[in-house]
């Protein structure tokens, strides 16, 4: 009889055991001469060498499954633990699978060149209406950089132009001030990353989610990096932002050239830096429209209302 100690390191335990544990006691049923006892991340099992080494083997693949899915069901552990490949199904467009088993898919056209351009080149400006998915695209290739291990860090940022007015009247200290202009970052990355594993990668910085001013004087490496909100930069802050990427290091800069937000006096540092810099290889720049919007429906005809005013006032009607 020996004791076998594993760590769950990939996967929420709540996912993996399942509602009130009823993946584990399945695997107790399929394994029953060993004893299986779990808490937490870690899984004690006593028993038989061999019997012991083919149940770990077995929960090293179910894991791997877990991770790559986010979800988990009886019918696949008794599949793994009886050596049949579990069944898969394969999205078209899938970048990754979100919490419970979701596909994240690119579903338009400009996504998916989106998805093929970020493959492409080491800096992607992204631009479109709200709602076209350029933010929740960006962030689903960067965790699937992460999971791939083809990254250590995702770094995430945004101007905080509205909030930087009234931070002093904000209660408590700067992450509270801060966290609720970066909560969109939050929402995207809690539909693609278990809330246990989330907040372990956000204290281990393994996922940085910060104001662009925290980016000044950082050389960003190994990293896949997002500018979310870019048109609400200035000339001299996006090329901050810009020249802090580091070797093997991918940046994504996303905005909204209708919604910006700086004082009249002021140029977006997001128009600028398209214009200077679109032409250089390894740069690419891809503009999403109002087809692109995967909201609710009445997103898309608010957009063309709004722009529909605005070319009415360019021609003077």
């Amino acid at each position: 009889m020996i004791e076998r100690i594993y760590i769950l390191e990939n996967v929420d335990p709540v996912v993996f055991y399942g509602v009130n544990n009823v993946n584990l006691q399945l695997l107790r049923t399929l394994f029953p001469k060993l004893r299986i006892v779990a808490r937490g991340s870690v899984v004690k099992v006593i028993g038989d060498a061999e019997e012991s080494e083919s149940f770990l083997n077995k929960v090293r693949e179910i894991e791997k499954y877990c991770e790559e899915y986010f979800a988990m069901s009886e019918d696949i552990i008794i599949d793994i633990v009886k050596g049949k490949a579990p069944p898969t199904v394969r999205q078209e467009n899938l970048i990754i699978y979100g919490m419970n088993g979701k596909p994240i898919i690119a579903r338009t056209a400009n996504q998916q060149l989106f998805v093929r351009l970020f493959e492409e080149n080491d800096l992607t400006f992204v631009t479109g209406p709200a709602g076209s998915g350029k933010t929740y695209t960006a962030i689903a290739l960067a965790v699937r950089a992460l999971k791939s291990r083809a990254v250590r860090k995702i770094i995430l940022s945004r101007p905080a132009v509205e909030a930087g007015e009234k931070l002093g009247f904000l209660p408590g200290d700067m992450k509270d001030k801060i966290d609720p202009y970066l909560q969109p970052l939050y929402d995207a990355l809690e539909d693609m990353i278990p809330l246990v594993k989330l907040k372990e990668y956000v204290e281990s910085k393994v996922i940085s989610i910060a104001p662009l001013a925290f980016m000044r004087g950082r050389t960003l490496s190994d990293a896949i990096v997002v500018l979310d909100e870019a048109q609400n930069t200035t000339i001299p802050q996006i090329k901050m932002f810009l020249t802090r990427l580091g070797m093997n290091a991918k940046m994504i800069v996303t905005g909204d050239v209708t919604q910006v937000d700086l004082s009249p006096s002021q140029t977006s540092g997001l128009v600028h830096a398209m214009r200077l810099l679109g032409k250089i290889p390894g740069i690419a720049c891809i503009e999403f429209g109002r087809e692109d919007i995967v909201r609710h429906k009445l997103v898309q005809r608010i957009v063309e209302a709004y722009e529909k005013e605005a070319n009415n006032k360019k021609v003077g009607k």
